[in-house]
């Protein structure tokens, strides 16, 4: 497992996408009108509405990884819009992890 991405709910896609590529030098990697992908350094930051995304911290993990897990929580793997898969957990707190897994030639980071 690795870091991926901090997730943080806000309240206008493109306004803060603008905010952080002019504050942070942030590279934009996805972006639409509900969601975003920046890099900022070394790191990722999701940009997501609060009706389709709860704010979290993502790790990353392969296919084999991925499907171990989700039958060991007994969760659904999704297909996202970028093509990733992944599921979300709650830590004992409440805090929401992503499990993320990025298949070799199906997002929109690595085809072609």
């Amino acid at each position: 497992m690795e870091m991926d991405h901090v997730a943080v709910v806000v309240n206008n896609i493109a306004e803060s996408t603008a905010w952080y590529v002019e504050q942070c030098g942030a590279q934009v990697l996805y972006a639409d009108e509900t969601w975003a992908f920046l890099r900022i350094g070394q790191g990722k930051l999701a940009l997501v509405m609060a009706y389709q995304h709860p704010p979290h911290v993502a790790v990353r993990v392969n296919e084999t990884q991925l499907n171990a897990l989700a039958t060991q929580h007994n969760q659904p793997i999704d297909r996202h819009r970028d093509g990733t898969k992944g599921f979300y957990l709650r830590d004992p707190n409440g805090n929401v992890l992503e499990v993320i897994c990025y298949p070799p030639a199906e997002t929109v980071y690595n085809k072609g």
